[in-house]
């Protein structure tokens, strides 16, 4: 279940980005394993049919050939080691669950010695990306047989108690509600990719309320809530601005994220192709840029969670009928 891109030129286009980039993709391409495991939801865009790539890896074979990047594609967790992961420049995840555990997709999972070394080659200096549900996922609380409805509640901020994936990436997905617009602020024009993002960004997605942010995040993009619908599934919007795209250092390494990513036309967006290689140019160190922590100034309200929706009451079994007399 691995592929590799190819090294020749191909037709998407380099919206916003960098000469500096441009010039350093030339140089030596940097290697990124692209892994999209489900353990969890499989995404439509990440899926593979007839042994063939996803619609994700395609994409990003031609970017990465444009961008020198030079991408696997893998759903296989056995491979993290120290060794496999050495390799790399960086690692961009488009994934969901409890990668420990076979899950939905039956692909192998990681070992929890490979989660560790994984989290240990990020901290010691190798990038990190990741779009829309890596943020969904080594939940707190989850796994080790302990299930999403077992786990303690998502609407709670767990600081330094998070799970030490979470603590990596900067953030956790709680919901989500239905697809709709949701403006985009974009925070720092200066970061790679980011002056492509116009003021009246606000594309259809399916939007992540999120939580527990790092205290150092670097916020690229806010999510404006005013406009967003706030009743039934869309509870998940009543709460202040919060950070939907952001920059972060964890120890040594460099790490991206993007909350967009799950629909085929934000895929085909070349605004998103900006942010998402942008920041993937960051991660792997072909660009520098400031990533001073900004996350108090960009959204105060980051930390105010929406209400937690009331659990339906358990139902109540059936009272058995009265047996029936039979006639004599």
């Amino acid at each position: 279940m691995i592929l590799r891109t190819g090294t020749v030129a191909l037709g998407l286009g380099l919206t916003g980005y960098s000469a500096t980039a441009r010039e350093a993709a030339q140089v030596k391409p940097k290697r990124v394993l692209f892994f999209s495991k489900s353990s969890g939801f499989e995404h439509d865009m990440i899926k593979r049919k007839f042994g063939q790539r996803s619609k994700a890896e395609n994409i990003l074979a031609e970017l990465g050939a444009a961008h020198g990047i030079d991408f696997t594609f893998s759903k296989d967790g056995s491979l993290f080691t120290p060794e496999y992961l050495s390799q790399f420049d960086a690692y961009f995840f488009y994934t969901t669950g409890v990668l420990t555990e076979p899950g939905t997709d039956k692909q192998p999972p990681m070992t929890p010695e490979g989660k560790a070394a994984f989290l240990d080659a990020i901290k010691n200096g190798k990038g990190f990306v990741g779009t829309h549900s890596a943020a969904d996922t080594f939940h707190t609380g989850e796994g080790n047989g302990v299930t999403a409805d077992e786990a303690p509640t998502r609407y709670k901020n767990y600081g330094e108690g998070a799970d030490p994936y979470v603590l990596m990436l900067g953030g956790e997905f709680i919901r989500h509600g239905s697809q709709q617009k949701a403006h985009m602020h974009s925070i720092d024009k200066n970061f790679p990719g980011e002056s492509a993002v116009p003021a009246d960004f606000a594309p259809v997605e399916e939007w992540y309320s999120l939580k527990d942010f790092a205290p150092n995040l670097h916020v690229l993009l806010v999510q404006e809530t005013g406009d967003m619908k706030h009743t039934g599934p869309d509870v998940v919007y009543d709460r202040p601005p919060y950070p939907a795209t952001w920059a972060r250092m964890h120890g040594q390494g460099r790490v991206f994220y993007t909350s967009m990513g799950h629909r085929d036309d934000v895929w085909a967006n070349p605004v998103f192709h900006s942010v998402l290689m942008g920041g993937l140019a960051w991660a792997v160190r072909n660009v520098d840029a400031d990533v001073t922590p900004n996350i108090k100034e960009a959204a105060p309200g980051a930390w105010d969670l929406p209400p937690e929706p009331e659990k339906p009451a358990p139902k109540k079994a059936a009272e058995p009928k009265p047996e029936e007399k039979k006639p004599q």
